[in-house]
This record gives C-alpha cells, structure tokens and sequence, in this order.
C-alpha cells in the first residue's frame, strides 16, 4: 500500500511540475520579447464596412448595457452593422426587441436575429448571423462587455496587414475588487492575457480568441472552415484551425476591453467547467492536425502545452487525496531519499508565483496588493479540483452536454448586490459540492496529522488544500441558499 501511495503522489507531482515549470519559459519569453510592440502598417480606413456580433441569451440584466455601448463605438453609422444573435428563451426577447427598434429610429443598422433552436448553441448563433453579415470584420461581443468608443478605430488598424486573420484586446475586470471570489479571478485572468497570449502571440506562438473583445477578418473565419459546435470552445477550436492555415493573430495588451465577472461561485464553476473541457475537446480535435502540420518543432510543443493544460487538475485532486497518508507512510522512516527527491518539487510553487507576479507587476501600479492574494489564488484552483476534474474526465470521454453560459448581473461595485437578480442563479446543491466538503474536511485531518508529527513542511500545502476545498464547497452551499 505504501508504495501505490509513493508512486501516485510522484506521478501527480511530476505532472505538476513539468506544467509548473513551463511558467519559467513564459517569463523568459517575456523578458525576451518586452521591448516588442505590435504597431500597424497605417491607420485603417473607415470606409471598411464592419459587422459587430452580440451572441446573447437569457441576458435581462445587461443587455441594455451591451447594445448601448455598442451603439457608442466611434464608427461611420452606414459603415457598421451590428447583429444581436438573440437564442433567449425569456423576456429578454422583448426588452432587445424594444431596444433594437429605438436604435433603428436613432439610425443604427441594427438587427434582431432569432432562431427556431439553440442548435450549436454560441458557435451556432455566430455561423448563423455569419450568413448575411455584410462586413469586412466580424466583432464579437458577449453580454458581459462593455467596449471603449475607439474599439474599431484601435484594432482595425492592424487588418492593413492582408496576413492578419484576427485581433483580440485584453478583457479589464469591472468589479475585480467587488469580492475575494473576484479579485481571484482577476489575478488568474491578468497570468493568462498578460504573460500567457502576451508572450505567445510576441514569440511567433499559436494564440487564441478569447470569445468575446476581439476581431475577425470575415474571409479568415470562411477559410478556417467557419464556426463548429463539437467542442464547448468554439473560439479556440476556430482560433487553431485558421493559424494552421497559415493566418496571423495579433493580441493587445495595451488595449482593454471591460468586462464583468462572475460574482457568485455557482456561475463561476460553470463557466470553468465549460471552459476545461471545451479545452479538452480541442485538444483531441486539433492536436493529431498539429503534429501532422508543417509548423516548427518549437510551436507543436508549445501548442502541446497550451491545449492539454488543464489536464493537471485531476492530479492536483489526486495530490490532495493522497497528502494525507503520505504524512503516515513518511513517519514510518524507511523512504527518507523519496521525501528528499520531492522537495526538488516546490520549484513549481515558485514558477507559479513569479508568473502572476510579472503578470501584475506589468500592468498594475498596486501590484504589490494584488500578488498579496495569490496564496488565496492558489487555494482556489486546488478548491475547484473536482468541478474542473470532472470537466476533464467528461472530455476525455467525449461526454457531450449542454453549452452552459455564465450568467451576470450587471455588478460593477462594492455597492451592487448580485443576489437581486437571481433570476438565472443555480440554486441545486449538485454531489460535486458535498465531495469537495467531504475534500476539506479529510484534508483538515492531513493538518492535524502534520502537526502531530511535528511535519512542519507539509503544513502550507496541507493547509493550503483544506482553505481551498473549504471555501468552494461553503460558499457554493451559501450562494445556493442566499435570499436576495
């Protein structure tokens, strides 16, 4: 028995370390290419007829909000075309309806596009609306966003390059500092468009579209063989096909696109649910296409990478499964090589932390406040081990389900209250959230373990585990239950 708990904590371990690791190479790209600026050819002319995409459904609270921005972009009225790609169910359709007609009577050349299904669910609505879209470029905004006026005027610029296929902006939080759930999410946001698509896209790397804040070359997405809907990432999935034909993104750091994150957990695991094995979908779709392209070694590998990261949540489970009869199996003294070979481990702790700490320190003034957080940051990811292990055991499997979106409830500060609005809140308590309680309490028995053995070493990670599946299982029980 010893030895299968050896063996499965190293194997756990290795995974992790060789993911960990691979934040060093990050931050070597990024000290390496941080002088490099992306700087259009010339400025783009506003003759372009661009199309503008609002994908909604079910999205009472802030549509409003996302059609009145739009209609703020700086951009010639009879040159931009905006689609609200309706899939709603509920009174939704008549408040949009309501809206679409002013805006027409103020000008706009705006549209409200039905469906008779949610067939292809997001990618479905966007091939749908692709159909009759009169621009040049597609840009797509989910319901969430609220775009700057020179949006368009900022990323078309960059089409005067014929190569460039796509431009994506950075997503900016508008309630980042609403909630510990938000500014969590906030500093792992920050690791990914900061560093993650920074480097990526500087270092000649495949990127992706994030689904929302970005823009398309129309005959890009047509010659990428347009939107499919047999992944929950319908954005990475068309991202990787239109780069492999040879088609050139370009990301802006320095550019934001503001947008609204979830406020309460239960939205949130949804959406880190379809985010995880929408990834994984696509990993198994487009991976054998990679290998068998005639792409560099060196953007297979980070491809590789980029698209099988999630695979690591399933052994951050196993690690906290296994944490606690380690500190047994190492107080029978007979493995003290082992335990001395995994302390070579904790380098991946600290590529983690110089990774976010470059993310923050590249863009925030008060980075010194936020990096304060990443040991709450870190307690989270390993709290959402079981929802996002699930994800990736689902997608592995080619389980498929349902396109689950991210409700919002238009939370811009401290003063707004989600819990108002808890028309489309989840309010079943699901297995997943009384395994991740029965998680906190069994890792709470590896702190106690930890202290009576004197194991002081193990203590923060032990900690860190029961912190993590404690907060994700509590507060998940607490926003089903909240009353607004």
């Amino acid at each position: 028995m010893e030895d299968i708990v050896l063996i499965g904590y190293f194997i756990s371990l290795l995974i992790l370390f060789v993911f960990g690791l691979h934040g060093f190479i990050m931050i070597f790209y990024h000290q390496k290419y941080r002088d490099v600026k992306h700087v259009p050819k010339n400025q783009i002319d506003t003759d372009s007829q661009v199309t503008i995409q609002l994908p909604l459904y079910n999205e009472i609270y802030v549509v409003e909000r996302l059609i009145n921005a739009t209609c703020n972009i700086d951009y010639p009225k009879d040159k931009m075309e905006i689609q609200v790609l309706d899939d709603s169910t509920d009174e939704t359709v008549d408040v949009v309806a309501k809206i679409v007609e002013s805006k027409q009577k103020e000008g706009f050349d705006i549209h409200h596009i039905r469906r008779g299904s949610r067939e292809g669910f997001k990618a479905g609505a966007l091939k749908e609306g692709l159909k009759n879209a009169k621009g040049e470029y597609i840009a797509i905004f989910d319901a969430d966003f609220i775009p700057h006026p020179d949006f368009l005027k900022k990323t078309l610029s960059f089409f005067t390059d014929d190569r460039v296929g796509m431009v994506q902006t950075r997503w900016e939080h508008l309630n980042g500092d609403y909630s510990i759930l938000t500014k969590a999410q906030a500093l792992a946001l920050d690791g990914h468009f900061v560093i993650e698509q920074t480097v990526r896209n500087k270092a000649g790397f495949f990127i992706n579209f994030n689904g929302t804040g970005g823009v398309w070359r129309k005959s890009c997405i047509e010659d990428a063989g347009n939107w499919h809907a047999d992944t929950l990432t319908e954005d990475l999935d068309l991202s990787y096909r239109a780069q492999l034909k040879g088609w050139r993104f370009v990301f802006l750091k320095d550019f934001t696109s503001p947008a609204e994150l979830p406020s309460e957990i239960n939205a949130l695991k949804a959406q880190q649910f379809r985010w995880t094995k929408g990834a994984i979908e696509t990993s198994k779709k487009i991976l054998p296409l990679i290998w068998k392209s005639k792409v560099p070694m060196r953007i297979k590998l980070q491809a590789t990478f980029h698209l099988t990261n999630n695979l690591v949540f399933p052994f951050i489970l196993l690690a906290a499964i296994l944490n606690v009869p380690l500190i047994f199996v190492k107080n029978s003294g007979s493995h003290g090589a082992y335990f001395a070979l995994m302390s070579v481990f904790v380098l991946a702790f600290i590529s983690s932390f110089l990774f976010y700490l470059y993310s923050q320190k590249d863009i925030r003034a008060d980075w010194r406040k936020k990096i304060v957080l990443f040991p709450l940051f870190m307690a989270g990811s390993m709290g959402f081990a079981v929802n996002n292990s699930r994800a990736v055991i689902e997608g592995l499997l080619s389980r498929k389900s349902e396109f689950v979106r991210t409700p919002k409830f238009k939370v811009e500060n401290e003063s707004d209250d989600w819990k108002k609005h808890r028309k489309y809140t989840n309010r079943k308590i699901g297995l997943s959230v009384y395994v991740e309680l029965l998680m906190a309490i069994y890792c709470l028995i590896g702190i106690a373990a930890s202290i009576y053995f004197l194991e002081i070493a193990a203590l923060p990670f032990q900690i860190l585990f029961f912190l993590g599946f404690a907060f994700v299982s509590i507060t998940s029980i607490r926003h089903a239950l909240a009353k607004g």
